[in-house]
């Protein structure tokens, strides 16, 4: 394409563009409906796109606070969205063995493991003096949980192995519940009750802020082994978080244990596994597959704005032809062809859904600010989306757009210079 050719392209991109820009002056509620229905199409394709980023940051970051190796092992996990009406056909659950203590420490004398920490949960009322919370998260966890979990200790310390083995009355809690619980007063040493059984609080944590952490609810952590004792809980959930030694792979770590908990349930060579390893890349497919579900309902969403654009596209721009026919009329007259007339009307029906696309990444922008600053959820706004909504809207114009200016090129230069 020649420099001359390059200029005259961009004339008529630039003129075409004006006068869609004056064409949504003069004629501003009919404009505003295309101005609308694009902008709710960006702004639901930002906003859910923001979110979905991440949603997917947050998992990772819970995933690399226990390392980059670390997996667990679950009594079951299908991945995704289940569905179950208590059945043994959509329970599969039921089928599988509890994972026990014994397990998890046969696992720990494994060659290529260097750690493993078990975890149960549940909630309850947590009291001191008058004072009663009536539903406190209570984590059962082993001794090296701070280093799968991640966060910080604020002050004093955890529980060790051996408060673990005796199965010691000390609690962990986090900064909310201190809050709560000891407004303005150094927390530790207190008593607690946790299900009405007296615990000592040993230390304070502070837990990074993400969507599943809950680390804006009062949490609080006790030994495994008192866990079970004290808790109300429902049984056969706990899992095990392994850690592997340096030297050893993720796979090497694996297989030992696959083969050790086959070993010890007595599995034949055929059997399938009645228990779940769970690796880090399976925990973010599984929600891929839930986020896949809500990029099809964002997709839906965004189409139908987009049609609501497109029909706005189609008035005002067949109202613009039937206004400017003496002007396409002499265009024609003084040797613009068809080619020319189209372009120039495709160039401002494009720039309609353009300013539409502007106001929705505007307002898609706001919903992420607002989902990152009142949520644990840092949405952030992905290019890829930016990309997506400019070439979409800009696709719709010109789809759109190809009825108006088809009519526009095809108008027979005499009789449009005869139109009053």
């Amino acid at each position: 394409m020649t420099a001359r050719r390059r200029v005259n392209l961009g004339s008529r991109m630039w003129e075409g563009s004006a006068i869609a820009v004056d064409s949504l002056r003069a004629n501003k509620v009919r404009a505003a409906l295309t101005i609308l229905g694009v902008a709710i199409g960006v702004t639901v394709v930002i906003a859910m796109a923001s979110a979905i980023t991440g949603i997917n940051r947050s998992i990772t970051g819970i995933l690399e606070a226990g390392g980059p190796k670390t997996f667990f092992v679950h009594r079951f996990f299908s991945g995704g969205l289940q569905v179950s009406d208590g059945s043994d056909e959509l329970s599969p659950w039921r089928r599988m063995p509890w994972l026990t203590l014994e397990e998890a420490e046969t696992i720990r004398r494994l060659p290529a493991i260097r750690d493993v920490n078990v975890g149960e949960f549940s909630s309850g009322p947590v009291a001191v003096g008058n004072l009663t919370l009536s539903s406190v998260s209570v984590a059962g966890f082993g001794p090296s949980w701070i280093q799968v979990n991640g966060g910080d200790i604020l002050l004093g310390r955890s529980f060790t192995a051996a408060e673990y083995a005796a199965g010691s009355r000390v609690a962990v809690i986090n900064d909310k519940l201190a809050q709560s619980l000891f407004p303005g007063r150094d927390p530790l040493g207190k008593k607690i009750r946790i299900y009405g059984q007296p615990f000592e609080v040993i230390g304070e944590h502070v837990e990074a802020a993400s969507l599943f952490s809950n680390a804006d609810d009062p949490r609080l952590a006790i030994p495994h082994t008192a866990f079970i004792k004290v808790a109300d809980y429902e049984k056969g959930w706990m899992n095990i978080a392994v850690v592997p030694t340096e030297r050893a792979t993720i796979v090497e770590a694996q297989d030992q244990v696959t083969a050790a908990l086959r070993v010890r349930r007595g599995l034949r060579p055929g059997d399938p596994d009645n228990f779940a390893i769970v690796t880090q890349d399976r925990v973010l497919d599984a929600f891929n597959k839930i986020t896949a579900a809500f990029f099809v309902v964002m997709i839906a969403l965004s189409s139908v704005g987009l049609m609501v654009g497109g029909v706005g596209v189609v008035a005002i721009m067949m109202i613009s032809v039937t206004e400017r026919t003496r002007e396409i009329g002499v265009r024609k007259a003084l040797g613009a062809t068809r080619g020319e007339i189209m372009f120039q009307f495709l160039v401002e029906a494009a720039t309609l859904t353009l300013v539409g696309c502007l106001v929705g990444m505007a307002l898609g922008t706001v919903v992420a600010w607002g989902i990152r600053s009142f949520t644990p959820v840092p949405a952030t706004v992905p290019l890829l989306s930016v990309v997506a909504a400019v070439a979409a809207s800009i696709l719709t114009g010109v789809l759109f757009g190809l009825y108006p200016a088809g009519k526009a090129s095809r108008l027979d230069p005499v009789e449009a210079l005869r139109y009053e």
